[in-house]
């Protein structure tokens, strides 16, 4: 049922593929109440829809989760901003508004699980390849989408995954600290932080992955991501590993960032590997 009312609303909205390709839609992720709460009823998970255009498209999706420290989200420079980027590949692009968890770490990786599961959903309308779906995510959005990449099975699970600065492991001393307080609260049992040091959780069926950060990142050390590519090559999963020597926290897709086209290059690159 859910699907066909979405399909109603799309049709009604736009009559042609190339006006997706022009502008976002924005939608509902949750069909009522979700799952589990966190307390702010105001607080609604949304998605932002950006197809190609048919001539172009080539059936890919990314799932992109802006970062934010688990407490807003970037939502332009690490989200709708890369729509065109993206679409100009033949790439849809579906921008997730999740909730704050507050505490309450499940409320984020429940959006983040079923923005993939949405996806799939709309393959066919959307023409997606649903084993071409992959998840990417900014500091603690890439703590979101390394959780994603690590942990779901299913739908939910990502084809591949792109890391830029990511928050990774929930180590005092390692974390971003405000991102853990944020989504483990202040005084979290040693199981649960276990349980979201994701470079703990590689495992060989982990998806392929492409990680990009400065290495003067103050904001969230870049040991998280060297981490993580490290049990990625351990396993075998391919890891591409990119760290320039500025540029900061945060840069998303700002030209502003020295290595801005040397990144968008070798990041175009990646994705035509495979």
């Amino acid at each position: 049922m859910k699907i066909q009312k979405i399909l109603f609303v799309w049709s009604m909205l736009f009559m042609s593929s190339s006006a997706f390709a022009q502008q976002g839609v924005e939608m509902d992720l949750w069909e009522g109440a979700p799952k589990t709460s966190n307390g702010d009823p105001n607080d609604l998970a949304k998605v932002t829809v950006f197809l190609p255009k048919k001539e172009v498209a080539t059936g890919r999706a990314v799932v992109i989760c802006p970062g934010g420290g688990y407490s807003h989200l970037a939502f332009e420079k690490e989200g709708t901003a890369w729509a065109p980027f993206f679409n100009a590949q033949g790439i849809a692009v579906i921008v997730l508004k999740y909730r704050m968890p507050h505490g309450v770490y499940k409320v984020p990786i429940e959006d983040a699980e079923e923005a993939m599961r949405l996806v799939r959903r709309m393959s066919v309308a959307w023409e997606i390849n649903p084993k071409e779906v992959g998840i990417m995510g900014f500091s603690a959005g890439g703590h979101l989408a390394s959780t994603i990449a690590t942990h779901s099975t299913g739908e939910a699970a990502p084809n591949f995954q792109i890391l830029f600065y990511p928050v990774i492991s929930m180590e005092q001393g390692m974390t971003h600290q405000g991102s853990r307080d944020n989504l483990l609260g202040k005084k979290p049992k040693r199981r649960l932080v276990n349980e979201y040091c994701n470079e703990q959780h590689v495992k060989y069926s982990t998806p392929r992955a492409f990680i990009a950060l400065a290495n003067d990142d103050k904001a969230v050390s870049p040991v998280n991501a060297i981490s993580y590519y490290e049990e990625l090559s351990h396993c075998g999963v391919p890891a591409s590993f990119h760290s320039y020597p500025s540029g900061g926290h945060g840069f998303g897709i700002l030209q502003s960032f020295p290595y801005h086209f040397e990144m968008m290059l070798e990041l175009k690159a990646w994705l035509n590997s495979f």
